[in-house]
């Protein structure tokens, strides 16, 4: 039987709580320092108690060390991932390979997208040198993945949902290039959503100020049952940067979807346990996104493109029908709510926002009257009503128990035993003297009130030999106890994998000659690479930076965007190679490998 696992993002303690709370199986989070979200770091006690937390219910917690790391940082990350393992973190989500070569404990490696994994030989090698799961690149189809996960014995997760970056992962230079802040670094200044003016090479303006190298937001939740199908054991939803209400909404949505799938399809099985119940209906329209695309998924689409905003835009809530001095009346297919926010594309194609002061039915008086006209497509990005519901408590996450209660010689037993196995035993000395009235009814009262523990009963069994009187007290301060330990236990309990390393110098990475797109940083990549017959081995961009190089590596590509693709569209333009992309003093030169199929952008000098 397969496992499948649900994995949120955490930008903090916070954050991942609430993930576990919504139905998360596994969180991720940003390490004190060397995170490929340097503006997301967490402290070694938040990440201690998240574990405390997560392991209550079988949830595991990885955290992300994944930037390339420079020569003198070394020992440093040594240290910090001894610190993790001994708060009980479960895996690192590392890029740089030189953390393979330190003295670690034995806490499992995930290899991260940053390391560029789109090949069967690339997983493989990955998996023969020790990584227990491998990201894979988002651009990969369906087919792909399936090929991958055909090759390989490794788990495989996979991005579904979430921001998604235009380059190939791990492949993006261009901030460092232009900034000096490395993507790779985790300080990606990003270029990729600015608008730019795209020239060809006589200076003619094909399209002016879009935002041409910024994407919808991935949306793959109609194909989760496919991607199972494929191979996919891990399903990740991006968002290390995302605030909690956010994580509160996603989270719970895919935890519905997988569960309607797991429910159907018995060869699978969650890896964590304890029933999520919310008191909101998840919808992914109202969270943050810029429009959604399943990216490459099922096949190349136009409609992969956010070019008039980088910008959430929400949800499509309906259509301006009547436009009055300080009001509109909308032909909608959304209630809308005092407080919402709303935006529009202005005639210039440019997004526009404004606050909705007050909703009478279908009549909405802004608190500034915006520039509107008839049959304009209105968006909802800030639901009022649906924050409000999220800014307060949404989620209990229970373990169901079955409970107990006997009589012994000195007093009385409560069992308490979870759905794992798990059980503690409390024993109370108490004299025992006959009651008046029928104590079952009061006992199974007493016993059921668990509140705000992670358990809730399902079943009470009472084994009494006569009706003896128990009173409330006895039975609450045996409930209280019985709780704090099972709590106590399944922490103990929880099975934390543990590797052992592999040393083995038989596995051969893919290729003999790694340049600068093999973001090796440090000595001890090299060392790592050179055990793995790489006899050439070039230093990372960051290192020595070159010109004339590619600083892009795309599956997106503009041509098929503006449709003029020769291979799959069999399209043409007008406008004569070299394009460029303009933006300010900034200029980029595009340079189309069609045997490839992929965009490669440059820094044109």
């Amino acid at each position: 039987m397969r496992r499948i696992e649900l994995l949120a993002p955490a930008k903090d303690l916070v954050c991942g709580i609430e993930a576990i709370r919504h139905g998360a199986d596994a969180v991720y989070i940003g390490a004190p320092k060397f995170s490929a979200r340097a503006a997301a770091g967490n402290t070694i006690e938040d990440i201690r108690a998240l574990c405390e937390f997560a392991h209550i219910y079988n949830v595991r917690v990885y955290v992300a060390l994944n930037t390339l790391l420079k020569e003198e940082e070394l020992d440093e990350v040594e240290r910090l991932i001894w610190q993790l393992y001994e708060v009980g973190v479960d895996a690192l989500i590392v890029q740089d390979m030189g953390v393979t070569q330190l003295n670690l404990p034995p806490i499992p490696l995930h290899a991260s997208t940053q390391t560029d994994n789109r090949t069967p030989e690339k997983v493989g090698f990955l998996a023969d040198v020790g990584f227990s799961q491998v990201v894979l690149a988002r651009e990969l189809s369906l087919k792909e993945i399936k090929r991958i996960a055909d090759s390989v014995s490794v788990a495989l997760e996979v991005f579904v949902h979430g921001a998604l970056c235009v380059c190939y992962s791990g492949q993006c230079y261009l901030s460092a290039a232009l900034s000096g802040r490395s993507a790779n670094r985790g300080e990606c200044a990003q270029y990729c959503r600015l608008p730019y003016t795209l020239v060809d090479a006589e200076g003619e303006v094909i399209l002016r100020e879009k935002h041409l190298l910024s994407l919808k937001d991935m949306n793959r939740s109609d194909y989760l049952e496919q991607l199972i199908d494929a191979g996919v054991s891990s399903f990740k939803i991006e968002g290390r940067l995302k605030e909690v209400s956010y994580v509160k909404n996603v989270t719970a949505f895919y935890r519905k979807k997988l569960d309607a799938i797991l429910l159907r399809r018995k060869e699978y099985e969650r890896t964590s346990v304890g029933v999520s119940t919310f008191s909101f209906e998840p919808v992914v329209e109202k969270s943050f996104n810029r429009g959604f695309t399943d990216y490459l998924l099922s096949g190349r689409s136009v409609a992969i493109t956010s070019f008039d905003t980088p910008k959430s835009i929400g949800e499509e809530v309906g259509r301006v029908k009547e436009i009055h001095r300080n009001s509109f009346t909308v032909s909608g297919i959304k209630t809308l709510n005092n407080g919402d926010g709303l935006a529009f594309f202005d005639q210039k194609g440019v997004l526009q926002g404004f606050r909705a002061n007050r909703v009478d039915v279908n009549k909405v008086y802004p608190a500034e009257m915006p520039v509107l006209r008839p049959k304009t497509v209105l968006y909802r990005n800030f639901d009022q009503a649906f924050e409000k519901v999220l800014a307060q408590k949404t989620a209990e996450r229970k373990i169901n128990v079955r409970l107990t209660f006997s009589e012994n010689r000195f007093g009385y037993t409560l069992e308490i035993r979870d759905t794992s196995g798990v059980y503690v035993m409390v024993t109370r000395t108490h004299e025992k003297e006959m009651a008046r009235n029928d104590q079952t009814e009061n006992i199974r009262k007493q016993l059921t009130r668990l509140g705000n523990t992670p358990f809730e009963v399902q079943d009470v069994e009472i084994v009494l030999q006569k009706n003896w009187f128990v009173p409330s007290s006895l039975l609450s301060d045996m409930r209280r106890q019985a709780a704090e330990r099972l709590v106590d236990l399944r922490k103990i309990r929880f099975n934390r994998e543990l590797v052992q390393r592999k040393t083995s110098t038989s596995a051969v990475f893919p290729t003999a000659q790694l340049t600068y797109l093999g973001n090796v940083s440090n000595d001890r990549a090299i060392a790592f690479y050179t055990r793995h017959g790489v006899s050439q081995i070039d230093p990372a961009y960051e290192l020595a930076p070159r010109k004339d190089v590619p600083l892009m590596f795309t599956k997106y590509c503009l041509k098929y965007s503006l449709g003029y693709c020769m291979v799959h569209q069999k399209g043409k333009s007008v406008y004569k190679e070299p394009f460029f992309l303009l933006y300010k003093d900034k200029k980029l030169r595009l340079s189309f490998d069609c045997n490839s199929c992929q965009m490669l952008v440059f820094v044109d000098e």
